[in-house]
């Protein structure tokens, strides 16, 4: 049997503490997790995907460092299909986050339509922790756009982009 690549995919628009808590609890699940940041234009990113990429990359460093988060973690960009990507890489499971029950219905057709285009991927979902349950990207950046305090919602250096790229616009 060979190595359990496990992916957690999304655009992370901006990387908020209950992706970290994700990817932290993924990263138990196979032998190696790719933490996979979606170009997806449709979802109208404020960070771009280099930028998106390297805050989430030195924070999985940093979880590294303090030996928060094992040495098999990646962090790689796609722009395709996730089933063509997911087997472009070996994946073998694909993690998504649930908040609420109305995330569900969501990505339970997500996943079918998955398994129908790549019958060997299966997804794991794992609910959110607690604090984290009505966390969204698209609330933070709202906060942030009227200049509300988001730093219980994202790590400073995600805070500081984010309202940096928000000026800029």
């Amino acid at each position: 049997m060979g190595q359990r690549i496990v992916m957690y995919p999304g655009t992370f628009d901006p990387l908020t503490f209950g992706h970290i808590d994700i990817i932290q609890r993924a990263a138990r699940l196979g032998d190696h997790l790719i933490v996979a940041v979606a170009e997806n234009a449709g979802k109208n990113p404020v960070l771009s995907g280099d930028e998106r990429c390297e805050l989430v990359s030195s924070h999985i460093k940093l979880l590294m460092d303090t030996d928060k988060l094992p040495n098999t973690v990646s962090v790689k960009r796609f722009s395709t299909l996730l089933t063509d990507f997911a087997a472009s890489e070996g994946v073998t499971a694909v993690v998504r986050g649930l908040r609420a029950v109305s995330d569900f219905e969501y990505e339970f057709q997500m996943a079918s339509i998955n398994k129908r285009l790549h019958g060997e991927l299966e997804t794991i979902f794992m609910m959110a922790a607690e604090q984290q349950h009505f966390v969204a990207s698209r609330f933070v950046k709202e906060v942030a756009r009227y200049g509300g305090d988001i730093s219980s919602f994202v790590p400073n250096d995600i805070a500081d982009a984010l309202k940096a790229k928000l000026r800029g616009k």
